[in-house]
């Protein structure tokens, strides 16, 4: 799944991908570090999406140019530093418009499926093989 999604004027071009659209969903209701930005995309995604720490921080970058997300604050905590970010208003609204075109395409799908479904049926009543 990739879609564009534009942020502030002057910000670098960003193709939302399935794990960015995550990243973004896990920052919704409040700053999270790097580990809980994991932790948080394992559970939006039912264990479907393992971030790697590459992974995720080169999405965090590619976010953070296009000004979608920010760092919002650093702590050290066990003698390691945890870098925090927080969606910005434009991540919301780029958050909000990839669930708006998901919700859309899985309406045509569904329709899609529906169409499909109704002309594969047999018209006489009986399966295919002559079972009844």
């Amino acid at each position: 799944m990739t879609s564009a999604a534009s942020g502030p004027p002057g910000a670098k071009p960003f193709r939302m991908t399935e794990q960015a659209y995550l990243i973004l969903l896990s920052l919704t209701p409040e700053p999270l570090h790097g580990y809980a930005v994991i932790q948080a995309v394992a559970e939006l995604s039912d264990g479907a999406t393992a971030l790697g720490a590459g992974t995720l921080y080169g999405n965090l970058d590619r976010l953070s140019g296009a000004g979608l997300v920010e760092p919002s604050g650093e702590e050290v905590v066990d003698g390691r530093l945890r870098r925090y970010y927080r969606i910005t208003d434009d991540g919301r609204r780029a958050a909000e418009q990839e669930t708006a075109r998901l919700r859309e395409l899985a309406a045509r799908a569904q329709k899609a499926l529906d169409r499909r479904g109704t002309a594969a049926r047999p018209t006489s009543g009986r399966l295919a093989g002559g079972l009844a």
